[in-house]
Formats: C-alpha cells, sequence, structure tokens
C-alpha cells in the first residue's frame, strides 16, 4: 500500500488508468443500485404501509401488500446474486466483466436470450470515462477522489431519476453530508461557504416549489429535487448556485422543448429535474470556477 500512493502520485498516467479501470468497475455496481434501489423502498413503503393497516385491522389489505412482492424476502444491493429478470438465471462472474461480457454474450441472456439492456454497458463506460477525466483534471489528491465519488453519485441519481422521477435519500443526503466534510479542508470551497451553500440551494427550490403551487395549484417538482441542489451546494459553495441553477434550467427547458415538438411528450408531462441537476452539478465541479470568472469578467 505504501508503494501505490507514490506510484499515483507521481505517475499522472498510472492514476488516471486506475481511475478508469476502477470507475468501469464501480459503473457495474452502480446498474446494481439503479435497478435495486427503487425496489427496495417500494418494499419499505409496503411494509410501513402494512404495519399501519395491521394497526387499523385491516389485515386482508396488509397481507395483499406483503404477498404482491415478486422478491425474494431479502433483498438488498448484495443479496440475492444478480439474475436475468425473466428467466432467473443466475449471472456468473465471468459474465459480469464490465461491457466486456455484455460484448461476448451479444447483449443477450445467455439462457434464454432475452435481450440486455443497451444501458447497462453505456452506464459502465460513461462512469469509467467520467472517472478518468476527473482524475486528469485535478491530478491525485483529495479534490479527485472527492470529485469522482460526487460522479459516481450524480450518475446513480440521474438513472433512477429518470426511470422512476425519484431521487433517493439513501443518496442525496449522505452526499451533503460528504460534500461537507470534504469541504472542511476547503477542497471545493470554504466550509461557511459549503453549508450557506448547502441551505441556499434547498431554498432556493423550495422557494420556486412553493410560488409554482400557490399561483397553479399544481405541484412543478418533488422535495428530492431540493435536497439534491442542497448537496450540490455543500460540495461547490453558494457561489455557483446561480450557475447550477440557471444551467440545469436552461438545459431541462431545451429538452423539454425538443420532447414536445417531436410529440414524445405532452405538456402535461411530468419531467425529471433532477438529471438536470446533476449534469449542471458535474460541469460545475469541473468548470465552474472559470465559467463564472469568464461571466464576471464581460462586465469589468
Amino acid at each position: 500500500m505504501t508503494e501505490i500512493v507514490p506510484l499515483l502520485q507521481n505517475h499522472p498516467v498510472v492514476f488516471i488508468i486506475t481511475a478508469t479501470v476502477v470507475g468501469l468497475m464501480v459503473g457495474s455496481f452502480l446498474n446494481v443500485v439503479i435497478y435495486r434501489l427503487p425496489i427496495m423502498m417500494q418494499r419499505d413503503w409496503d411494509e410501513q404501509a402494512a404495519m399501519v393497516l395491521d394497526d387499523a385491522k385491516l389485515e386482508d389489505c396488509a397481507q395483499s401488500l406483503r404477498e404482491k412482492r415478486d422478491t425474494p424476502a431479502r433483498y438488498n444491493l448484495i443479496v440475492p446474486r444478480s439474475g436475468c429478470p425473466k428467466c432467473q438465471r443466475r449471472i456468473g462472474a465471468l459474465e459480469n466483466i464490465p461491457i466486456v461480457s455484455y460484448l461476448v454474450l451479444g447483449g443477450k441472456c445467455a439462457g434464454c436470450k432475452t435481450p440486455i439492456s443497451i444501458r447497462y454497458p453505456v452506464v459502465e463506460a460513461i462512469t469509467a470515462v467520467v472517472s478518468g477525466y476527473i482524475a486528469w483534471h485535478f491530478g491525485f489528491g483529495l479534490a479527485a477522489l472527492a470529485a469522482i465519488v460526487f460522479a459516481w453519485s450524480l450518475i446513480a441519481l440521474t438513472i433512477i431519476d429518470i426511470d422512476t422521477q425519484l431521487l433517493p435519500d439513501s443518496i442525496t443526503l449522505p452526499l451533503l453530508w460528504i460534500g461537507l466534510l470534504a469541504n472542511m479542508l476547503g477542497t471545493f470551497a470554504p466550509l461557511d461557504a459549503a453549508v450557506i451553500g448547502a441551505v441556499a440551494g434547498y431554498l432556493a427550490l423550495w422557494s420556486v416549489y412553493w410560488l409554482f403551487k400557490l399561483a397553479t395549484g399544481k405541484e412543478g417538482m418533488g422535495f428530492g429535487d431540493f435536497k439534491l441542489l442542497a448537496a450540490i451546494g455543500a460540495w461547490l459553495g453558494w457561489k455557483l448556485i446561480p450557475l447550477v441553477i440557471l444551467l440545469s434550467s436552461f438545459v431541462g427547458a431545451a429538452v423539454g422543448i425538443l420532447l414536445i415538438v417531436f410529440r414524445r411528450h405532452g405538456r402535461s408531462t411530468l419531467i425529471p429535474f433532477g438529471p438536470y441537476l446533476a449534469a449542471a452539478g458535474l460541469i460545475a465541479i469541473l468548470w465552474g470556477a472559470d465559467i463564472n470568472a469568464m461571466y464576471l469578467g464581460l462586465y469589468r
């Protein structure tokens, strides 16, 4: 271990390659998180609802909630082993090599030949490329290691939000605390700016939510968006919150308009905002200070 740290520190190429390979493996795990975490959340909600119904003496309804599960009694990110959703065939170690196994299998289950979603290798590839780029951008050190964890979390949140329109507290809240801990040493922002950034991030979207609800009687976004922007604020500090909001709103509006124009969505269709916040947060941690400086320089 004592030899590895100097090797990574003194040889940038080795550090970048290592970060890319680790990112590739983590990308495979993120696919598990993306698939299983919403199911775990639903199971928890069903169990809580069943407990309430039990207390209300509605045993039949409670039992119905418990029986509708199509997953094993013990179900988390580790257990049971991954398998084909259709034929339940367990995936062996050689069939679980990131990207390589997908290509060797021809994108199909080895048992029933059901097509495997292209999203699995895409998530692995994106995670690897982003991890390698961050390693190159920051160089070996706390900033790179922390930013890579930040990116991994945003990738998982993005896909989960696209699938379910949920931003799990089990990711956003730890992300917030990790951001504050990272900035105890001023890694990305002074600690006081990070604390204010967390508060400002939450209140910014919270205010928009209530203004929109009071004006229209509808909910324009979910509470998970508030928590995600609070987490981003904890990482980047309050000075980059306006940039994150501007970037995410611009990209979100552009994508929304395109979806409406091409008639893939109606105007009343809900579009998750989390992916745009995540993309803006990743842009800001890499180039936010430069973008702010360039913008402010235009008015000097």
